[in-house]
This record gives C-alpha cells, sequence and structure tokens, in this order.
C-alpha cells in the first residue's frame, strides 16, 4: 500500500532515502532582469494570466529581508518585470486558481507590537480575474507562514496552515475546509487541526503549493528543515499526499537537495543548504519541473519524476 498511516522521519533518514531514489536532472539558472540589481527568489512557477506565462517572485537586496514582489514575464529567455502590473510589499508569493479566482498571496512583515526591534509577519490573500485587478481579501494569523488553499474535488477549498508555538512547535501543517473563499478568516485558520506523524520536534515543515490530483486527493509541495548546532539552516523540497476526506496522509519524500542544482551565491553563511520549493509544473511525460528558490539568492529550475503519479493512480 502506497498510502498507510505514515511514520515520522528525520531530515537526515530522508536524505538516506533519496539517496536510492531516482535523481534529479536538467536543472538551469533562471535569469531575472529590470530590478536594479536585486536577487529574484523564492519565486511560484509559471502560471497563466491574460494569454502569457507569468512568474510571481520574490525581489530583494542582498543585505535586507524588505522585500516586494514582482510579476514577472520572459522575453529573449529572461524574465522582466511585465508592464502595467502591481508590485506588491510582500515575501514569499504564492497563486492558485479557486472557484475561477486567480488567489495570490504572500507574507507581509512589520514591526512587532511586543517585542521592540524585532518584526512581525502574517499572511495576505488577494483575489481577482487576473493580476491586474487583485484586491487584498483576507489576513491569516500573526506570526503564521505558509498558508496554502486548494479547490477540492467536491468544490469546498482545502486549507493548510502552518501553526507556530503551542500548537505547533518550530512550526507543523494544519488542515480544515471552507466553502467559500469569504469564509477564510484568522480564526478558521487558527482553528485548523494538526495532521499526524509529520515532524519531530526539532524540525519543521510548512506547504509551498498544492496539486487536486485526478483522483480527489491532494499532492503537496513543500519544505522540511532543520536548524544544525552552528545555527546553520537546511531547507529540503519535499512531497505527500492528503486524503481530504479521512486526513490520512503519506509518507514525506524529498525530491531534491542542494546539491541537485547549480552553485550559486548565498544571502549569508547559515542559509547555504536551503532550496525553498516554489511550484511543480507537471508534465505528460512522466516528469515534473521544480521552481525552487537557492541559498535565499536565486531561483533555478530542475526536473525531477513526477512525484504524484503513484499516488494518482489509485483508487
Amino acid at each position: 500500500m502506497l498510502f498507510r498511516r505514515p511514520s515520522i522521519k528525520t531530515c537526515r533518514a530522508l536524505l538516506e532515502e533519496l539517496r536510492y531514489a531516482a535523481q534529479p536532472f536538467k536543472v538551469e539558472k533562471l535569469v531575472f532582469t529590470g530590478v536594479g540589481g536585486r536577487d529574484v527568489y523564492n519565486i511560484s512557477a509559471p502560471f497563466e494570466d491574460e494569454g502569457e506565462l507569468v512568474i510571481a517572485g520574490r525581489v530583494e537586496s542582498r543585505g535586507s529581508e524588505h522585500s516586494e514582489v514582482y510579476f514577472f514575464v520572459q522575453r529573449d529567455g529572461k524574465w522582466t518585470p511585465r508592464e502595467g502590473a502591481p508590485v506588491f510589499a510582500l515575501q514569499d508569493p504564492f497563486v492558485s486558481k479557486i472557484h475561477g479566482h486567480l488567489v495570490f498571496g504572500g507574507v507581509q512583515i512589520f514591526p512587532h507590537p511586543t517585542i521592540e526591534g524585532t518584526l512581525g509577519w502574517r499572511t495576505v490573500f488577494y483575489r481577482g480575474k487576473n493580476v491586474a485587478s487583485l484586491k487584498e481579501f483576507a489576513k491569516g494569523p500573526d506570526g503564521m507562514k505558509d498558508i496554502r488553499l486548494v479547490e477540492l474535488k467536491d468544490g469546498s477549498i482545502g486549507v493548510f496552515t502552518r501553526p507556530q508555538g503551542e500548537k505547533g512547535g518550530r512550526g507543523k501543517i494544519g488542515f480544515t475546509r471552507i466553502a467559500s473563499l469569504d469564509d477564510l478568516t484568522a480564526e478558521v485558520i487558527k482553528s485548523a487541526p494538526l495532521l499526524n506523524n509529520q515532524f519531530i520536534d526539532e524540525e519543521w515543515g510548512g506547504v509551498n503549493e498544492l496539486h487536486l490530483l485526478a483522483n480527489g486527493l491532494v499532492g503537496v509541495l513543500g519544505h522540511i528543515a532543520y536548524l544544525d548546532k552552528e545555527g546553520n539552516r537546511h531547507y529540503y523540497p519535499m512531497v505527500f499526499v492528503l486524503n481530504p476526506d479521512t486526513m490520512e496522509t503519506s509518507n514525506i519524500e524529498l525530491i531534491a537537495t542542494r546539491s541537485h542544482f547549480l552553485e550559486g551565491p548565498a544571502k549569508r553563511p547559515d542559509l547555504v543548504d536551503v532550496v525553498f520549493s516554489g511550484g511543480l509544473i507537471r508534465k505528460k511525460d512522466g516528469t515534473a519541473d521544480l521552481y525552487a528558490g537557492i541559498s535565499d539568492a536565486e531561483a533555478q529550475k530542475i526536473t525531477i519524476v513526477d512525484p504524484f503519479i503513484k499516488y494518482e493512480r489509485q483508487e
């Protein structure tokens, strides 16, 4: 059985499993221009808007955490800001299609209300018929990133969450359902029950993008991470599958590591081993292109075996 009660596996155990799995191939760097020499990373996968492919990307100076999200289109092999498109003061953009709406979001930072000199954060959601018409419609709870939405087979909306602290420790994944985008509130997000058996308490994870599979299961693209004794961060792109009717999940699997990508710069020395899953384009030949932020400094694309096919074939 591919779909059974999952067991908790550490990053190190998952890395060992990946050694014996099909390896990624065909890697390339994405070239971005028109942003004044700033870095572009933690991108979305390309999505269609008004008849052309668009990528949302985090744009940021190397020494800053204050970023903007631009929408890029490809011109002569390079990705350049789309003329006339809105720019948002957000981090880590994501997109999905829900009930005919383009849903876009990202992480908004702000001065922490109680801890002087530090930043707080929240996830902000926008919707529209296209990029040009995006309007804010919801905010997540303060202190929560990695909230993602997916339209389910019955028309309801799956909401994946990532609480930290008393409920989620360093970061665990929750799931709930709502009937409409108008039902998305901070309270609904906070109350989502956690999925079982995913991360040890010393590690954490979150959802980056969601795929409704043909059989109604949800393919989850996410990340799992830990902090080593020297304070270095280690982020790995991972996948699992959720049955939204039973809350059952498959085991987490890694799909790549930093070593599979091309060499390049890092924002800081502690971020060298960071791959932040952006999005996955599934292809008819049984492969998929993973778009990812690399070392918080650049964006790359790598081709892998489609990780969801084996689950999609299950009834």
